[in-house]
């Protein structure tokens, strides 16, 4: 039987390597998505949102137990009140940075120096959201 951390470790590499290929590690790229002059990678968000879309629809309707034995529940997630701030500065990040927690270790994998410094950010970021989080419990 093959390693599950194994396997997780190939997925995670394969994924990577694939947001490489389609260039959404590429600054250039996103920033044309942006001021859209270049929609090549909004093309490849939209068709993964909907192949995963139609992939979690067919596995609910199949009643089909998951691994736990639970069948699939897909819920909607409530909106807080610092919601659209945070969705805000996420947006402003990717902006600035070209980008988002999936990418920049993307950008680390093909020795982008910058990437670095938007990871660096990343997890500041997320030491502070937790900090807030604990401060504040309607975070």
């Amino acid at each position: 039987m093959i390693n599950k951390k194994i396997c997780l470790l190939a997925f995670g590499i394969f994924f990577g390597f694939v947001l490489s290929r389609v260039g959404a590690s590429d600054f250039n790229l996103i920033y044309g998505m942006f001021v859209g002059s270049d929609l090549t990678l909004a093309g490849v968000m939209i068709t993964a949102i909907v192949v995963g879309a139609i992939g979690m629809q067919l596995v609910r309707r199949t009643g089909r137990p998951m691994k736990n034995g639970e069948t699939l529940k897909i819920s909607h997630k409530k909106l807080g009140r610092y919601s659209l701030a945070g969705a805000g500065i996420f947006g402003l990040g990717w902006g600035l940075s070209g980008a988002c927690p999936g990418t920049v270790l993307a950008q680390l994998g093909e020795g982008k120096v910058l990437g670095l410094f938007t990871f660096l950010g990343i997890i500041c970021g997320t030491y502070i959201y937790g900090v807030l989080k604990e401060k504040n419990a309607g975070l």
